[in-house]
């Protein structure tokens, strides 16, 4: 009789690099770099509101229930509301990769010519040929894929992110003033109304995705007591990588002509032109643009392919979009997708300012996620006190008032992300309230409402 292979155990270490390869990045760094030190404070508090709730609870739920977040509310709350969670997981990369792009099309301008990075014709066109470029590629199920992905965070981020705090350092140690107010007086953000806090909303979507790595809670020797340790060592490092090159940015380049999306390389510009090795600019541009690919090539064939499979199972899409192509790839819902991407991008050719598209995308991109969280966030509860003895390899510490807290926290970033921010005024609250709301409403509610309502037996016959 063959001898049961050994379960295969992680050390609670590597999970928590695991965790901060998906999580850090430094695409938010110029929007925060806004706020000079006070950006330390805004990363703490999502941090401890969100990202701890986050992990914690998702961990109990991955560990006592398969099946991703569809199973997970589907059995807490609904399978309504599992479809709408599990929509909302992919619906938010419609509006992810436009302000992916329009970032990756501004660090690329470093290379070719900078004053492309504020051109918006420019910025839907790189949007639109990566975007489809990004399709040809997935659709052709390459396993290469994942080594390009995995070696983004030290090729385009570790490596950039010491870089550009080091530059930092030395460039104020030489004797050059901060650009941005280095005293006490500035470690709390200047108040002004709900408006002067709204750039925090973008730090929920920069730690979501945690719901993705508890699934590995299961792996480790002792989850209860390694698995916390994992999270706080992963916060620790994340709030690095966050904190340090958005305080460096905030060094050289003032707030007032600061681009969110070229933000990056107009430190590097600053810093290698400090100390006069300014060929070095088109070099950490490229770093800089592979990481991000590599990284909207993972989201690219990650959320679609597990809301097809849900698809197919339930019958939600109609066929049209439930079909593979020769590769076993969800070519169609790519396709799809692609269309709408390409009409997005157009707004960066018809609107002047780069950077206020690049914010509004990046402010739908994260409430529609926080839809899934606040769902999440519920069916956390639910499922403790209605099967509670269903087996758990982690149970959380005070789950309800953590999944309160999650709650509360995702809901208050939700609201305060339909108010202009105030560093980038000048237009309509109005029209800026009905853009951000209209995309929400149509994109992340009304769709997959329509789907369900008109969805037909045959839709999971034909699968």
């Amino acid at each position: 009789m063959r001898r049961a292979a050994a379960p295969q155990f992680i050390a609670w270490t590597a999970l928590a690099f695991m965790t901060t390869s998906s999580v850090a990045s430094l695409r938010p760094a110029p929007t925060m770099a806004v706020y000079g030190l006070a950006c330390v404070f805004l990363y703490l508090v999502p941090a401890l509101v969100f990202l701890v709730p986050t992990s914690l609870v998702s961990a109990e739920l991955a560990s006592g229930w398969t099946g991703g977040v569809y199973n997970w509310v589907s059995r807490g709350i609904s399978p309504k509301a599992g479809f709408l969670a599990v929509w909302c997981q992919f619906a938010m990369t419609i509006f992810y990769y436009p302000s992916l792009l329009s970032f990756v099309a501004s660090t690329l301008a470093y290379v070719v010519a900078p004053e492309l990075a504020s051109n918006g014709v420019y910025t839907a066109i790189v949007i639109i040929a990566v975007y489809w470029l990004g399709v040809l590629v997935s659709s052709r199920g390459t396993k290469a894929l994942a080594g390009l992905a995995s070696s983004g965070l030290f090729i385009g981020t570790l490596i950039p992110g010491v870089v550009l705090v080091l530059l930092g350092g030395a460039y104020l140690m030489r004797g050059n003033a901060s650009a941005a107010p280095m005293d006490n007086a500035h470690l709390l953000p200047e108040w002004a109304g709900l408006a002067s806090l709204v750039l925090i909303v973008n730090n929920f979507l920069s730690y979501s995705g945690m719901e993705m790595n508890a699934v590995h809670v299961s792996s480790l020797r002792k989850p209860g007591r390694e698995f916390p340790r994992a999270m706080f060592l992963a916060m620790g490092l994340v709030l690095a990588i966050f904190i340090l090159p958005a305080l460096a940015i905030s060094w050289v380049v003032p707030a007032e002509s600061l681009s969110l999306t070229a933000g990056l390389m107009q430190a590097f510009q600053g810093f290698f032109a400090e100390f006069g090795v300014e060929w070095l600019t088109p070099v950490l541009a490229v770093m800089i643009v592979c990481a991000s690919l590599g990284g909207m090539l993972t989201w690219l064939a990650g959320p679609s392919k597990g809301l097809l499979l849900i698809s197919r199972q339930e019958g939600y899409l109609p066929p049209f979009l439930q079909r593979m192509n020769a590769h076993g790839v969800q070519q169609n819902i790519l396709v799809c997708q692609g269309v709408l991407t390409t009409v997005i991008a157009l707004a960066y050719g018809l609107i002047p300012d780069v950077s206020s598209v690049y914010w509004i995308f990046s402010v739908m991109t994260t409430q529609v996620y926080l839809i899934m969280y606040l769902l999440m966030f519920v069916a956390a509860v639910r499922l403790r006190r209605r099967e509670p003895d269903t087996h758990r390899g982690y149970r959380a510490p005070m789950l309800v008032p953590l999944a309160a807290i999650g709650f509360l926290a995702s809901l208050a970033a939700l609201l305060i992300g339909f108010v202009p921010p105030s560093q980038f005024g000048g237009g309509s609250p109005v029209v800026y309230t009905a853009i951000v709301g209209s995309g929400i409403l149509v994109i992340g509610l009304l769709v997959p409402f329509l789907f369900y309502r008109f969805r037909k037996p045959s839709w999971k016959e034909a699968s």
